[in-house]
C-alpha cells in the first residue's frame, strides 16, 4: 500500500526563498511520516498571478536552481510538484525565452520522465485565457509544443511510470486547467486513462470563487466515474493578486475514488497536511483519517481570510473605519474587528446636519459591542467653510464658482475620506478602508476622492444582498451580535442631504430588491447580458426568472416607458463615467465569478444599445 502524503501550501507570490523553507519542512514531516509520496500544488517555488515577473530572466534562473534543490531533496522520498519550466534554446511568441507551466516528479535525488518522452517534467495542455488568468502571455501550451514537434497532443501527454513501495504506479500528474476541460477540443484526462493511468494526481493554483467548489466536484466526479481512475486535488492557500483584483486560494484538497465519489476534503484556508493511501491492486484510495467533505457557507471563511492576508501582505496591524450607522461600514468594522484586536481598529463618525440621531447612535452601539475607540468628528463646518471659500470666486469671461448642493454632497464624502480618514489613519499607524459593495461600484453611486478613496476594498465585490447576508454570518460568528438590529432594518442612505432622510423612510436612488440582481445581470453571466436580452425577456414576462430576481417588475415600473428608463438610467452609468469611477478604486477582494478589476477588463467607451434593442422597444409604443 502506497502512503501518499499532501500539503496545500501558503504559496507567497514572487518569493521563492520564502515558498522554499515552507517545501522543505513539508519534505521533512512527509519522511518523519514514512510517506512514499509527497504531492504539492501547481506553481508552489513561484506562486502564480505574478504579473510580468515571468519577464524576468533573473527570476527564472532562481527558479531553476530552486527546482534543483527540490529534486536533490527527493531521497527516500519521492516528490510531484509544480514549478515553471525553462527552454533556453527556445522562446515563446513574444521573443523572450520559452517557458512552460509544468508539473515534475523527482525520486532518488533525479527528475523522472512521462512514459517514451525526454522531457524531465509533463506540460500543461490547456492554457486558461478568461478571467484573472493570462497563461498564454506567459507559457506555452503542451498542444503548441506538439505541433512545433510534428506529433499531436496525444503523443506528446504521457503518464509517470514509478516504482513506489515494491510497486510499479503509473501517475499522471495534472494541471489545473487539465482537468477543467469541457470547452476545449483536447481532453488530458482521456488520452491519459486510455494510456493506463493508476491514479490521477491534479497539482492546482485554483482561486476561491463561490459556489466553485461545488462545480468542481461535479465535474470531476462525472469524469472520473466515466474514465474509472481516481484522482488526488491538490490546490494550494493564500492571496494573490494582479494589481487590481486580489484573489484567495481555499486549498480544499480532495480525493475522489474510480467511481467518482467524494471521497475525503481538507478544510478551508487552513494548513492542512492530509495522509492518503493508495493500493495499486484494486486502486483504491483512502485517506489514512477521516476528512468529511466541506458542507456549509464559505463566505464568512474566504472574507476574514482574504482580509487577514491583505493586511499581513502590506505589513499592515491598524485600521481606520468611517461608520455611519449604515450596513456597509457596520459589516466592514465587524470583519476588521474579526482579524484585528479591538485596539488596533479605529471606527470615525463624521456626520453633518442630515445624519439623524438615529444613525449616529447605531454607529456609536456598534462601537461599543466591538469594544474598539471611537471618535465623532461633526464636518458640517468644514464643508460651510470650503463652500464659502469657493463660492463666487471669478473664473472668466464674467463667469463665477457656483457649487450646486450636488457638489456639496460630494464635497462630504471628500472630506469624510481624502481629508479625515486619510489624515487619522497616518497618525494611527495603519489604513483606512473603502466600504463599497457591487451593487453601488457597478453604477459609480459613490463619490471619486471620497467613499470611494481608501486602501482596500474588502466587501465591493458582493451585492447588496450579500452585504446583509455577511452581516449575519458576523454576527454569528461573534459571542453575541456586534451589528445591531437597527442597522439591518435602517433604510440604506448617503445621509448627504435633507432628501436622504433614514427617519422619513428616504434613501438611496436603488431598489436593492430588483436592482441588484438586474445590475448583476450585467456583469456576472458567463454570457453576459445587455439591454437588447433583458428588454425581450420584459416583453415575454420572464424577467424575473432569468436574472433570479424575486421582485415583481410589474409593480416596480407599470408601464414599459417607466421599466426602460429605468434599465438605460443604469446601463448608461454602468457603461460610462462608472467604468472611469471603477478604474480609481481601491484594489478589491474576489469571491465572484466575475470581480472588477483586472478579471471584468472593461474599456471606458460610450453606453451603445443594439438596433434589436430600438427596435423592440419602439414596439412597445416606448
Amino acid at each position: 500500500m502506497l502512503t501518499i502524503r499532501t500539503a496545500q501550501l501558503d504559496i507567497l507570490p514572487g518569493n521563492i526563498r520564502a515558498n522554499w523553507a515552507l517545501i522543505e519542512k513539508e519534505i521533512s514531516l512527509a519522511k518523519e511520516e514514512g510517506a512514499d509520496l509527497l504531492v504539492l500544488p501547481e506553481m508552489c517555488l513561484t506562486g502564480y498571478l505574478i504579473g510580468d515577473l515571468w519577464d524576468q530572466n533573473a527570476f527564472l534562473r532562481e527558479a531553476e536552481r530552486y527546482n534543483d534543490r527540490l529534486r536533490e531533496a527527493a531521497q527516500g522520498l519521492a516528490i510531484a510538484w509544480g514549478n515553471v519550466a525553462i527552454d533556453w534554446t527556445k522562446t515563446n511568441d513574444d521573443g523572450r525565452p520559452r517557458k512552460y507551466n509544468a508539473a515534475f516528479l523527482a525520486k532518488d535525488g533525479a527528475f523522472l520522465s512521462p512514459e517514451g518522452l525526454h522531457r524531465p517534467y509533463a506540460v500543461k495542455a490547456l492554457l486558461p485565457n478568461y478571467r484573472c488568468f493570462d497563461d498564454r502571455r506567459y507559457f506555452t501550451s503542451l498542444l503548441a509544443l506538439a505541433r512545433e514537434e510534428g506529433s499531436t497532443p496525444e503523443e506528446a501527454l504521457a503518464p509517470f511510470v514509478i516504482s513506489l513501495h515494491g510497486e510499479v504506479i503509473r501517475l499522471s500528474l495534472l494541471l489545473c486547467e487539465d482537468s477543467w476541460d469541457e470547452n476545449y477540443s483536447f481532453s488530458p484526462m482521456d488520452v491519459l486513462a486510455a494510456k493506463g493511468t493508476d491514479l490521477f494526481l491534479n497539482l492546482s493554483a485554483s482561486p476561491f470563487t463561490l459556489s466553485k467548489n461545488e462545480k468542481r466536484h461535479r465535474m470531476l466526479s462525472a469524469k472520473l466515474s466515466r474514465l474509472h481512475v481516481p484522482m488526488l486535488y491538490v490546490n494550494r492557500r493564500g492571496l494573490e493578486n494582479n494589481g487590481k483584483t486580489c484573489y484567495t486560494f481555499d486549498g480544499m484538497t480532495a480525493a475522489y475514488g474510480k467511481d467518482g465519489r467524494l471521497l475525503a476534503e481538507a478544510a478551508p484556508f487552513e494548513e492542512a497536511r492530509s495522509t492518503f493511501h493508495f493500493e495499486r491492486s484494486t486502486n483504491a484510495l483512502l485517506p489514512a483519517s477521516p476528512m468529511p467533505p466541506w458542507q456549509g457557507d464559505l463566505l464568512l471563511f474566504a472574507m476574514r481570510y482574504g482580509v487577514r492576508k491583505f493586511l499581513s501582505a502590506i505589513g499592515v496591524s491598524k485600521v481606520v473605519i468611517g461608520v455611519s450607522g449604515g450596513i456597509d461600514s457596520a459589516v466592514n468594522a465587524a470583519l476588521y474587528r474579526s482579524v484585528l484586536p479591538a485596539d488596533h481598529l479605529l471606527l470615525v463618525n463624521t456626520p453633518t446636519r442630515y445624519n439623524s440621531e438615529m444613525t449616529k447612535r447605531l454607529a456609536k452601539d456598534l462601537a461599543m459591542r466591538l469594544s474598539s475607540p471611537y471618535l465623532t468628528i461633526p464636518i458640517g463646518k468644514f464643508i460651510d467653510e470650503t463652500a464659502k471659500a469657493l463660492e463666487g470666486l471669478p473664473i472668466s469671461c464674467g463667469r463665477e464658482i457656483h457649487l450646486t448642493d450636488f457638489m456639496k454632497e460630494n464635497m462630504q464624502a471628500r472630506d469624510r475620506s481624502s481629508r479625515i480618514l486619510s489624515a487619522l489613519s497616518a497618525a494611527f499607524g495603519g489604513i483606512f478602508t473603502c466600504n463599497a459593495n457591487k451593487t453601488e461600484t457597478t453604477v459609480g453611486y459613490g463619490t471619486l476622492y471620497g467613499d470611494l478613496a481608501g486602501a482596500f476594498a474588502a466587501t465591493a465585490d458582493l451585492w447588496k444582498y450579500q452585504i446583509y447576508h455577511l452581516g449575519r454570518l458576523l454576527n454569528d460568528w461573534y459571542e453575541s451580535p456586534v451589528i445591531p438590529e437597527g442597522i439591518f432594518t435602517v433604510k440604506p442612505s448617503a445621509e448627504l442631504s435633507e432628501k436622504q432622510d433614514v427617519t422619513k423612510g428616504m434613501g438611496d436612488p436603488l431598489i436593492y430588491e430588483y436592482h441588484d440582481y438586474l445590475l448583476k445581470s450585467f456583469v456576472e453571466p458567463w454570457q453576459r447580458l445587455c439591454p437588447e436580452d433583458l428588454l425581450t425577456w420584459y416583453a415575454e414576462g420572464s424577467l424575473e426568472a432569468h436574472i433570479g430576481c424575486h421582485a415583481r417588475v410589474q409593480d416596480l415600473f407599470p408601464t414599459a416607458k417607466a421599466f426602460t428608463e429605468d434599465l438605460e438610467r443604469w446601463w448608461a452609468l454602468f457603461s460610462g463615467f462608472s467604468v472611469a469611477k471603477r478604474i480609481q478604486t481601491p484594489p478589491i477582494l474576489a469571491m465572484s465569478r466575475r470581480p472588477y478589476g483586472y478579471d471584468l477588463r472593461e474599456s471606458q467607451v460610450t453606453p451603445y444599445y443594439t438596433d434589436a434593442y430600438l427596435a423592440l422597444k419602439k414596439k412597445l409604443g416606448v
